[in-house]
């Protein structure tokens, strides 16, 4: 099995942790809980009790949102959880690489650092709308490459990879590394998820979030798909109780019909706003290239960025700048806000060009 090939031998040979039986209706004796809540006779949360190992429910739930069996999948503390547990089940410290696409999400860098784990950067380039280099993957690509951490919609660009040049990254390296998909903007776009082909690939991973589409950043949620052996031998790897009982009841409330009917909307509300923004940014003086963006956000270039993003700042705008950054020379990104967030935003980047920017002689 490709996974088994791939995993850290210590990791392989740590067994499942499992805790004592958590039967609800029998007398609980066996974990060192408290018998009571010590608040309120009628608590109905439980706080006293520890959550599940694992949230079943929730697993289940997110299994069915996905379409997906739950054996595939594992409820993360959002998906940087999962980016975590993946460096470190399957990159041997001082040993193993991982390769990344900047630029692209900052954790995958990080992480493989803290488990000291080479990070192989396969620069993206803005000259070719930051698109996927396949060839260029493969081709970094050592024994020890053991993680490939492929975002798509890829923040901050905004720009997707085709399933194409995933399969044949994957096909590549089947046996001797991981490929990781982090989906955490899909619903933004057009695309569909690629969990729907890890049947075809041992070695695919694919990153989900409720962070972003579900409005659920708080919440902290994730999901990481992928082949059965894959789940078990990063379910090694995550904490035990990791998911608080009032999170999941909240998540399972919010993820009711009610709740994926708001964000359905909300996600068509985003996009709508999405689409007005690039508009608009285009008949911006002090804006000199736009990105297309299939996710929440828009990568725009800036003729003067520092002065635009204190500009900005002074009428309590925040957005991200990127400086100097190899690939993002002079680039920023905006997260899409409310409508009247957005009209705030667009009329103090014009009140720049009237105020601060010189006017063209003549």
């Amino acid at each position: 099995m490709t996974a088994n090939q791939i995993a850290r031998k210590s990791v392989q040979s740590l067994r499942t942790l499992m805790t004592g039986a958590q039967d609800q209706s029998s007398i609980r004796l066996n974990a060192n809980e408290a018998p009571d809540s010590h608040r309120s006779p009628d608590d109905s949360l439980g706080l006293n009790r520890y959550p599940e190992i694992r949230p079943s429910g929730l697993r289940a739930k997110l299994a069915e949102l996905y379409d997906v069996s739950s054996d595939n999948l594992l409820v993360t503390r959002g998906s940087s959880e999962g980016i975590d547990i993946l460096i470190r089940a399957f990159c041997r410290p001082g040993q193993d690489s991982l390769i990344t696409l900047p630029p692209t999400f900052e954790l995958y860098g990080y992480f493989g650092q803290i488990q000291d784990a080479e990070t192989i950067s396969v620069p993206l380039s803005p000259a070719a709308d930051f698109a996927l280099n396949a060839n260029a993957v493969l081709d970094a690509c050592t024994d020890e490459t053991k993680l490939i951490f492929i975002c798509s919609p890829n923040n901050p660009t905004g720009n997707i990879a085709t399933y194409r040049d995933i399969a044949n990254i994957a096909t590549a390296r089947e046996g001797q590394s991981i490929v990781v998909v982090d989906e955490a903007y899909i619903e933004f776009s057009q695309q569909n998820s690629l969990a729907a082909n890890i049947d075809a690939h041992e070695n695919l991973v694919v990153l989900r979030t409720l962070s972003k589409a579900y409005a659920l950043a708080g919440a902290r949620c994730g999901a990481v798909i992928a082949d059965e052996t894959v789940i078990d031998i990063l379910a090694k790897v995550l904490p035990p109780f990791s998911f608080s009982t009032p999170a999941v009841t909240y998540v399972l409330q919010a993820l009711g019909e009610v709740g994926l009917a708001a964000a359905e909307a909300g996600i068509a509300r985003i996009v709508a706003e999405r689409e007005r923004l690039l508009h608009a940014l285009d008949n911006i003086r002090c804006v000199e290239r736009i990105w297309p963006s299939h996710g929440n956000f828009i990568l725009f270039q800036l003729a003067d960025q520092p002065a635009v993003l204190a500009h900005l700042k002074s009428r309590g705008i925040l957005v991200l700048g990127y400086g100097d950054q190899p690939g993002l020379k002079n680039c920023a990104r905006i997260t899409i806000g409310s409508p009247s967030e957005n009209d705030a935003f667009l009329a103090t980047l014009k009140d720049f060009e009237t105020s601060v920017m010189k006017k063209p002689s003549g």
